[in-house]
């Protein structure tokens, strides 16, 4: 009759008899015996929800490819609906890809020339990140979405 396999793993591993034994080697040996069939048993449940467990992550790997070609295609049929506005998204983030490597140096200026200061004062570091932690943010916000919008044939 098969037993619980929960039962048996807490009484497989819940004590260890550590005294020299005085029975016989035959019931040592089916001792270990049952020991062995209960670790494979184990072993297969394990393989099993491993084998459960790839199996929904190629399900997953699979949904999120299909929403990416969605939403891939949907992006090229919106491209092709609106090339001018494509085009003009292109020349915006031209634009705007060297305002943001003006404002990049402006700010790694402001850090060479107040190293000290923003290392030493909690105010000053928060007054720089004010000043230019939204910015920052922002602009790279809107030029990731221009980007993606952006013909990439258009130069």
């Amino acid at each position: 009759m098969t037993q619980d396999p929960n039962k048996q793993l807490q009484s497989m591993f819940s004590s260890i008899d550590v005294t020299a034994s005085t029975g016989s080697g035959e019931a040592k040996s089916a001792s270990e015996s049952q020991d062995n069939a209960l670790l494979v048993a184990l072993l297969r449940r394990m393989i099993t929800h491993q084998d459960k467990t790839n199996d929904l992550l190629q399900e997953l790997i699979q949904q999120g490819r299909m929403q990416q070609q969605a939403r891939q295609t949907e992006l090229e049929r919106w491209k092709q609906s609106n090339p001018e506005l494509a085009r003009s998204c292109r020349d915006a983030v031209d634009v705007l890809s060297d305002v943001q490597n003006e404002f990049l140096q402006s700010l790694t200026n402001e850090v060479d020339e107040n190293e000290y200061s923003l290392r030493d004062s909690d105010y000053m570091l928060q007054e720089f990140v004010d000043r230019y932690g939204p910015r920052l943010a922002h602009l790279n916000g809107v030029l990731q979405v221009l980007s993606q919008l952006a013909d990439k044939d258009a130069s």
